[in-house]
């Protein structure tokens, strides 16, 4: 996999990273992580995309890795992120995917880039804190929710409560979750471990984003998108993408009965697969 810095206009520098199928590329898929991640792209994947032709792209957002940070950034500015690597690696058309945090921001791609986004998945992804008819936090982890409640006060009350240095609550994560992390999602260990070396930054700017307008509207989604979740997911809950997938024009529903957060990771492979059943990439 190759990684390279792309220096854009304003200064801020990007981490991203790429990794081509050996044989003919199909379609490129720019892969967007959670909270805490760093952006590298899902390692029990690549065998599956390089039987599909599947070129993977991640990025590190602001704040997180090798990218430079970027103040009061909103979802929104993702968009114009990707945007940029796919016009440094002469990608004209791409779908995106992403895991909890990193479902919002795929959407904004759907949302803002139609003219090259072809396609969408959100695994256990949030919902707008606007959202109308939504109990946003009914079902949330106290942990998770007090970190997200401190984040919609603004910075000073998200770093504060950082700086708290709370212990992670483990009954967060279903004992399906913990299973599916000592098993082939171990591999989440590799991403959190480099996201948070450098700090908190990158994850309060995360959550404030998350508990701020978004900066574009979901229901102007386009393109064909997918969303799956675990109906045990204790981190983000299950009606946030029964939210969403109602909001959406061209969307489908999967629901794992069984899965929390992490283990609805199993089904990634069946997404991909979806994804790339659904395009033709000209």
């Amino acid at each position: 996999m190759r990684e390279e810095d792309l220096v854009l206009g304003d200064g801020r520098t990007l981490h991203f990273y790429d990794l081509a199928p050996p044989g003919e590329q199909e379609l490129a898929v720019f892969w967007h992580h959670g909270t805490p991640n760093i952006g590298r792209p899902p390692e029990p994947l690549f065998a599956l995309a390089a039987e599909l032709g599947i070129r993977w792209i991640g990025y590190n957002r602001p704040a997180y890795g090798g990218s430079s940070e970027r103040s009061g950034r909103d979802v929104a500015s993702a968009a114009f992120d990707v945007e940029r690597i796919a016009d440094r690696l002469g990608i004209r058309r791409f779908a995106v995917m992403g895991h909890s945090g990193g479902g919002p921001h795929a959407l904004a791609c759907a949302a803002l880039l139609p003219e090259r986004v072809v396609g969408a998945v959100s695994i256990a992804g949030l919902a707008p804190p606007d959202a109308q008819g939504l109990d946003w936090f009914k079902g949330m982890g106290a942990y998770g929710a007090a970190a997200l409640r401190a984040a919609a006060q603004g910075r000073a009350a998200k770093a504060y409560h950082e700086a708290l240095g709370l212990v992670f609550d483990r009954e967060m994560f279903t004992l399906e979750d913990w299973d599916a992390l000592a098993g082939p999602w171990s591999w989440f260990d590799s991403v959190v471990g480099p996201a948070v070396a450098k700090g908190p930054d990158g994850s309060i700017d995360d959550d404030i984003a998350y508990m701020t307008p978004w900066g574009f509207d979901c229901t102007r989604i386009a393109c064909p998108a997918l969303f799956v979740h675990g109906m045990q997911d204790r981190v983000v809950p299950a009606s946030h993408s029964e939210w969403l997938a109602r909001h959406c024009r061209w969307a489908e529903l999967w629901q794992r009965p069984d899965d929390g957060h992490i283990s609805v990771m199993n089904y990634a492979a069946s997404s991909l697969v979806w994804l790339r059943g659904q395009l033709r990439v000209d």
